[in-house]
């Protein structure tokens, strides 16, 4: 397993709430970060963050910044004694003069294409490894059912290689790990056996629970953990909009423009530079994820991507993609009770004059619990696992990177381990660790879950 040493320097925590100047509303997904270093986080639904930093970077500058918002700064320690913090809008200049040495592009395409051109410039062109942390959470529309929360590293040789061969994943340390699922989803148990014994004449409907160990049910469980939310699906997939865009069938790749349509909405300033925001809507043709063993094709996308005016680095993306064809539109609505079958944020940072991803959020529905509906009078217990409540889920993964390490022997060294992308095996808790090891806060809303959750485990114990 990869462990690189972390610090046991003395911390300063800086906690706060983000508003709207005019509004007064909380700012969700505002960065907060030390100038000039890779120690961030991000605000929560709530607005609130907190952040540990060390305390050598006590007299160094924090940051508070989001898209359309004048940047607000403040030493490090004093950061404490100022204050929620209100942050105004700011609106970008078009009237000054660009001096530049090829046309600036006019449309949204074409400022989207040239954008594209820029990643070999724009994404790290050498081998580094991030830090992070991992939130992984389920729930149906009542409660909360299965919570993870990891540090882990993420591997990455650089643009130009692919990710399928190079990237690697490792889960350092474990916070929490409470599974409170029902094991009993004779649909995943029967897509488990398609799939893994190549049966074709198998038939769902033929399936009883009372003849299957629960055992069996549980190693089907975790083979579509691993399948659907296993985390290098994420980052070799082609969710990973911008770093695989060199892979075969790659969304921002080489047919973009007949999935999607890119309009400029207009241009706004983040932390004092311009920048485009950007439209994405339905293109010539569906969108598919060409996943295996799942029909995950037939969506049109819909979102925004923020792009730099100076140099067409790409700071943030919001993609969703919502069922479309009339295959898709009816197996979303029978499986998943929803038609957005994916939302993804990506924020990137800007670190040597590249951009690292600096926090990912990635949600998609799940059906779980439910076996084929019988015929005629049902008993309260089927009529209870056939409730909507119970039945539709939807899955949470949230990644803040908080460190990238690009010391070449450091590299080795952790690439000389073993690296475990599994992040649904319970590990022990290293109180030590975690003391000084930067998490996402929680919502207000997630945090009276997580306690209840925490109530009803036998799991875990700190």
């Amino acid at each position: 397993m990869v462990c690189i040493a972390f610090s046991s320097q003395a911390q300063i925590e800086v906690k706060n709430k983000i508003l709207d100047f005019a509004t007064g509303l909380p700012l969700e997904n505002a960065s907060v970060y030390v100038q000039n270093t890779t120690i961030g986080t991000v605000s929560n639904v709530d607005g609130k963050f907190v952040l540990l930093v060390p305390s050598k970077h006590a007299k160094d500058t924090l940051v508070v910044s989001t898209i359309g918002y004048k940047s607000y700064k403040v030493p490090v320690d004093v950061a404490n004694d100022e204050g929620e913090i209100y942050l105004e809008e700011d609106v970008a200049s078009l009237d000054e003069v660009v001096i530049v040495a090829d046309p600036r592009p006019q449309t949204g395409n074409e400022v989207v294409l040239r954008a594209l051109e820029k990643l070999q410039e724009n994404m790290p062109d050498s081998a580094y490894i991030q830090k992070g942390f991992l939130r992984h959470k389920e729930r149906n529309t009542k409660e909360f059912k299965w919570l993870i929360e990891s540090a882990i590293s993420l591997y990455d040789s650089g643009f130009a290689s692919p990710t399928n061969q190079y990237l690697k994943v490792n889960v350092d340390e474990m916070r929490k790990s409470y599974d409170l699922r029902d094991v009993d989803s004779l649909f995943t148990y029967y897509t488990y056996l398609k799939n893994t014994t190549g049966n074709k004449t198998l038939k769902a409907e033929n399936l009883k629970r009372d003849t299957i160990p629960t055992s069996r049910l549980a190693k089907a469980i975790k083979w579509n953990d691993t399948r659907v939310n296993g985390l290098p699906n994420l980052f070799k997939g082609k969710l990973n909009l911008l770093r695989n865009t060199q892979e075969e069938g790659a969304l921002f790749g080489d047919d973009i423009l007949n999935k999607h349509l890119f309009s400029v909405d207009t241009v706004l300033v983040d932390n004092g530079r311009k920048i485009y925001k950007i439209q994405i809507a339905k293109g010539k043709t569906y969108v598919g994820l060409n996943t295996e063993g799942i029909y995950n094709e037939g969506y049109h996308p819909r979102g925004w991507i923020y792009i730099y005016w100076d140099n067409y680095a790409i700071k943030k993306i919001e993609y969703e993609l919502v069922a479309a064809s009339p295959a898709q539109k009816s197996r979303s609505k029978t499986l998943f009770g929803t038609q957005t079958n994916h939302k993804l944020i990506i924020n990137y940072m800007a670190y040597n004059d590249k951009m690292y991803p600096s926090y990912i959020y990635y949600e998609t529905p799940k059906l779980v619990n439910v076996g084929y509906k019988p015929k005629g009078k049902m008993t309260k217990e089927a009529e209870a696992r056939y409730n909507k409540e119970e039945r539709y889920y939807f899955t949470v993964q949230e990644i803040l990177f908080s460190e990238i390490i690009e010391d070449k022997a450091a590299i080795a060294k952790a690439l000389n381990q073993k690296w475990e992308a599994d992040i649904f095996s319970p590990k022990p808790y290293n109180k030590a660790f975690w003391k000084n090891y930067n998490v996402l806060l929680e919502s207000e809303e997630d945090e009276k879950l997580i306690q209840d959750l925490t109530k009803r485990s036998k799991l875990f114990k700190e």
